[in-house]
Order: structure tokens, then sequence, then C-alpha cells
């Protein structure tokens, strides 16, 4: 009677598995005429006397020998006798590519930033491979393992990118706010330089992918706050705009206060100078080093309200007291003609020689010399 020969073949449901031995535990005992079933998908790389004789592409091939088993084809082959036992093993090698492994950063990698100096980067994203060389990859990884997964290699894998990533930042970027337009350009000179690592354990790289590289949450709000800085664009408008607001929203809440009676009764004939001066200042320290700007807020109404108005002698108009009416333009001050000392406008005697501001002159004859006269009706002398 003949009896079929032994059939040796491995099916993964669980899609994870790179590589299984058979059998899992110890060595098998195989004989002479035994089947081994190979799929499209897979390797076989055949071991005996701990020792790999060959490695069975697709197909189904049979052991012919003690030696080494010979390609025979697609043979359904049935002998007779039981065959000579020996001990051996055969590791199936899974060559399918291995999808949606993730990579990311334990720790953050330090990154030197030509902007925001050091900086922690976190980095993280996915990656593909699969096994090109079957027994390279049963000697340099799985050993003697009876099973080896994904989840046994990911780990191993994903301290390799974060290594060469680490790297690569250093030599290709100088600063973060660059990171949008080179993912694609990181993620191809990434995957080159993972080749040579990848392939000295018979795995090839398929694809690479950067989802994501982010600074701290803290430097993501500094970024935020530079950002809203160049969107307010010139500080000094921006400052003019929050005094002016500041202003208003004092005289609203005032109401029958010092301040809202102060912007809302004659204080508004002289806010246009008050605000150029408090933006004049509000870049500028004060004593002590601390920014006038710091308190334009709330105390510019009070500001306001504190100013004393002065009358012009040119137009007549309630005015900030200052060199020039900023109604008209003309000076708010007179000299004595006296002794030249500067007297405020709508005074009538200098105070520090007694004489009469604004009214007539005397000429040397005596005669007295109506206001706004060029020459003594007396006598006819220029009045100087």
């Amino acid at each position: 009677m003949f009896k079929r020969a032994e059939i040796i073949e491995f099916m993964d449901n669980s899609g994870k598995e790179i590589a299984h031995r058979i059998p899992e535990n110890g060595s098998g005992e195989f004989r002479l005429g035994s089947q081994c079933v190979v799929r499209e998908s897979q390797e076989a790389v055949f071991y005996r006397d701990g020792k790999a004789m060959d490695v069975l592409g697709p197909g189904r091939h049979t052991l012919t020998t003690q030696n080494i088993p010979i390609l025979a084809g697609l043979v359904d082959m049935a002998f007779a006798g039981e065959g000579t036992p020996f001990k051996a093993e055969v590791y199936y090698i899974n060559k399918k590519t291995f999808t949606d492994m993730k990579w990311g950063t334990k720790e953050p990698i330090l990154f030197r930033d030509s902007e925001l100096k050091m900086v922690r980067l976190r980095a993280f994203g996915s990656f593909s491979m699969k096994i090109v060389d079957s027994l390279l990859f049963v000697n340099k990884i799985v050993g003697t393992a009876g099973k080896y997964s994904t989840g046994d290699i990911e780990s191993f894998l994903k301290n390799i990118i974060i290594s060469r990533l680490a790297d690569l930042l250093g030599e290709t970027m100088s600063t973060i706010f660059d990171l949008a337009a080179k993912y694609d350009e990181l993620g191809t000179l990434a995957k080159a330089r993972f080749s040579d690592d990848f392939s000295k354990y018979g795995i090839q790289m398929v694809d690479f992918y950067i989802s994501a590289i982010t600074p701290p949450e803290e430097v993501q709000k500094r970024i935020d706050e530079r950002s809203g800085m160049g969107v307010l664009g010139d500080m000094g408008e921006y400052m003019r705009f929050k005094t002016a607001t500041a202003i208003g929203d004092a005289a609203n809440a005032g109401g029958g206060g010092a301040a809202g009676a102060g912007v809302g009764m004659g204080a508004g004939l002289g806010m246009g100078m008050v605000m150029a001066n408090q933006m004049g200042q509000a870049m500028a320290p004060a004593a002590g080093g601390v920014p006038v700007a710091a308190a334009a807020g709330a105390g510019a109404a009070a500001a306001v309200a504190a100013v004393a108005t002065v009358s012009c002698p040119s137009c007549g108009k309630s005015v900030v007291p200052g060199k020039f009416c900023p109604e008209c333009g003309k000076p708010l001050a007179e000299s004595c003609p006296g002794c030249g000392h500067p007297v405020a406008a709508g005074v009538k005697f200098c105070p520090e020689c007694g004489t009469k501001i604004g009214g007539a002159k005397n000429c040397e004859c005596g005669a007295e010399i109506p206001a706004g006269s060029k020459f003594c009706p007396d006598c006819g002398k220029k009045v100087e």
C-alpha cells in the first residue's frame, strides 16, 4: 500500500506574523518525500542540523534527500514506506508589505532653531516595510524564535528612525517655521537614509511619512503671539488705538465722575494734543525703566480731565497750554515789551517789570502810541 507524504505549510490568519517556524518548539522530524508548500506571498528557509540548506520560493517542493531539498516543481508525490526521518526546521517568511506601522518620539528631540534658539520637538508618523532577504532576516533578527510579528520589530525600527531623523533635522533645517514646506522633502531624504540601516537586516522600507513635527505647547503659544503681533502691524498705531479706546471706555463708565465730566465737557478740544503726547512717549521708558505705555490705559482719561485750558490770544478758543495754539497755530505766549520776559496770554501787566501788556505804548516824546501803530503820531518817530 502506498501512503501519501507529509505536507508542510503555514497560513497566517492574523496578518501580523513576519516569520513562523515549523515546529514552533524544538526540531521537527521530517521524512523523505515530505511536501513543503510555499505560497506566492511567502518564502521558506529550510534548516537541517542547525544549518540553512535552501530558500524555497512559491510552489510545492519535495524533500528527496537528507542533505538538501531538491526543487521538484508542482509534484504531488506518493511513495511506499515511511521514508527516512531526519531532524529539520522550516521558517516561513511573510513577504507581503506590512503597512501602517507607527513611529514617534518618546522623548523630545533637541533642535537648535535660528529664530527660537533651543526648541524641543516631538514628531510622529507612519511607515511600511517588507522582507527582501529571508535568510538574512532569520539569521540576524528572528534567530530561533518560534514566531516573529510586527509588534516584535516595530520598536527596534522606530529607534532607528528617531535616531536618524534627529540628525536629518539638524542638517536640513534652520527654523521650525519652514517645516510645513519641507515635510515631503524630509520624508524622501529620511527614507533614503534609513535604507542602509534596514537593508543590513534583510528589510526594505517601502514608504515613510511624517504626520507632524511640533514644538511644546508653551512654544506654540509664543508662536501664536508672534503671529498676532505680525497681524497688528505698526505697534505705535496699535497703542494709539488702544489708548483712544481706553479713553472712550473711561468716559462712558465715568458718567458723573471726574473722568467722565472732563472728557465730556471740554477736554475733547485738547484731546488730540494729549493723545499725541501720550503716544509719543508710549514706547519710551519713564524714570525707573517702566514703559509709559503701561499707564496708557485707564489713567489716560484722568490725565485728560486734569489738564487746565487757556485762551488763545489770536483765535480766543480754550486750548491746552503749550507754545502754539492747536487751533490756529499762532503763539500762545507773549513777550514783555519792557524786559522781554515771556508772559502768559491774557496777562495785563508783566510779573517781572510791571510794564502794561497789550495796551498803548509811550513814545520818547511822551505821546501815547495806539496799539498796532508803527510811528508816533506826534513826532513821527518809528516805534521799536
